[in-house]
């Protein structure tokens, strides 16, 4: 499979380099600026007009690119140029956005619970809802949309992880979380044998 990583260099999209290049994919990486450790694949600097270029040939994209603070009024309209290159290019997207738009395990969204979104991440947490709204306007691209647990770091790798749909997954102590690797892991299952839900979750 030819899988085209948008954020390649960022804790998400290197992981998901890293897992898919293990499994054996095609891989290309698009990224903002160029960093050491990458793997040996093909690197390009992501540029909004030739993101459609980039895609053409492609079997699925990951979107896994994370705006810089205080650039979080960047992410809708940036997972928009994404969906519509994306659709021109006839490929899949697999977004991996936030967990606000999650519903909350004693209800509402995760995204007005301070127990998951403390004050300091609430700007990003809104931005991860206004992308998955995106998504669902979209006219015509064809998405996926992971939002992750509460708790997102890097960690090992286990291979172990449970999936969700729409509601936000807890250890019945009221954590969530995930390794930034295991993450990974789900993303690329979900590229080689996709699920049948457009918004789901991960966790343990």
């Amino acid at each position: 499979m030819k899988i085209a990583v948008v954020g390649a260099a960022g804790m998400v999209g290197s992981r998901v380099l890293a897992e898919a290049a293990r499994r054996g994919h095609d891989l290309l990486a698009i990224v903002r600026t160029r960093r050491p450790g990458l793997p040996d694949v093909p690197v390009v600097e992501a540029r909004p007009d030739r993101l459609a270029a980039f895609f053409a040939g492609t079997d699925a994209v990951v979107a896994a690119a994370r705006p810089a603070p205080g650039q979080e009024h960047t992410v809708a309209p940036t997972t928009t140029a994404l969906l519509d290159a994306a659709a021109t290019a006839g490929t899949r997207v697999l977004v991996v956005g936030g967990a606000a738009p999650l519903r909350a395990p004693g209800g509402g969204l995760v995204l007005d619970d301070p127990r998951y979104v403390p004050p300091e991440y609430r700007a990003i947490a809104g931005a991860s809802a206004a992308q998955l709204a995106v998504c669902r306007a979209h006219p015509a691209a064809d998405w996926v949309y992971l939002s992750p647990p509460a708790i997102l770091a890097p960690g090992a790798r286990t291979g172990g992880y449970r999936r969700g749909t729409t509601t936000l997954l807890t250890r019945p102590d009221g954590t969530s979380e995930i390794s930034a690797e295991d993450l990974a892991a789900a993303v690329v299952d979900e590229l080689e044998n996709a699920g049948a839900d457009r918004h789901f979750t991960v966790g343990y």
